[in-house]
């Protein structure tokens, strides 16, 4: 830019060419000509250049103020406990997207989330209790792929089940293990890392709602699948 700016005769061209970077502008440097030729060109560079700062921040704000938001709200009902011990309807999409939201940090590290969700009544359910097994569901999945891959989630309508896919492009679990992987105390994570018990409490819950949990696996794909009553 810096040499366009010289081979169009324009003064502190090293200067302008700064000035235009840091305001965002990369090529068509003759549409600023007649700017650039102003005698004043300097301060009015320099002013669009704080305008632009002022700009970026807003959104900067407007952004982290919505991130904000809406972990509050997962907050609120991901900690919103029912003493009665009495089931409720809750909407499951809803649940797992609650589960996302808390995630959102490690999900933008370089996981692409897939989504296929299909319209499911509402479940009679223990809400909070479900929500523990997606947040341990989905931790376990970011795990594998160590926070980098493809994390692809379905929730759908079999006879008169919701099944939940959540599927993960890590490494996968070996064929002998598998068998083990939702006994008490067994982990493939490296000692300090996990308690193995992460699985155990996923399929109690799933037990405790007369559901059921199964597990596919292969190198690159590795799949939980949770069917409720409905």
């Amino acid at each position: 830019m810096k040499r366009q700016l010289q081979e169009q005769g324009i003064e502190n061209a090293d200067i302008m060419a700064d000035n235009l970077v840091n305001i965002g502008v990369y090529e068509d440097v003759e549409a600023f000509l007649p700017l650039l030729k102003y005698p004043d060109s300097l301060a009015i560079l320099e002013m669009l250049y704080q305008l632009a700062i002022v700009q970026k921040s807003t959104r900067a704000i407007t952004t982290a103020s919505d991130r904000a938001a809406k972990t509050v709200f997962a907050l609120k009902s991901f900690a919103r406990f029912d003493l009665s011990g009495e089931k409720l309807q809750a909407n499951i999409t809803d649940s797992i997207e609650t589960v996302l939201t808390l995630y959102q940090n490690q999900l933008k590290q370089g996981v692409e989330v897939i989504r296929h969700y299909a319209e499911v009544p509402p479940l009679l359910c223990y809400p909070d209790e479900l929500n523990q097994a997606w947040t341990n569901l989905i931790h376990n999945a970011l795990h594998a792929m160590k926070n980098k891959g493809t994390l692809t989630i379905e929730v759908g309508r079999q006879d008169n089940q919701v099944v939940v896919s959540i599927t993960d492009s890590g490494d996968g679990i070996p064929e002998t293990i598998q068998q083990k992987i939702f006994q008490p105390f067994f982990t493939t994570k490296p000692p300090g890392e996990g308690s193995g018990l992460g699985l155990d409490i996923v399929r109690k819950i799933i037990d405790k709602h007369d559901g059921t949990i199964a597990v596919e696996s292969q190198p690159g794909k590795t799949t939980f699948i949770v069917s409720l009553p409905m």
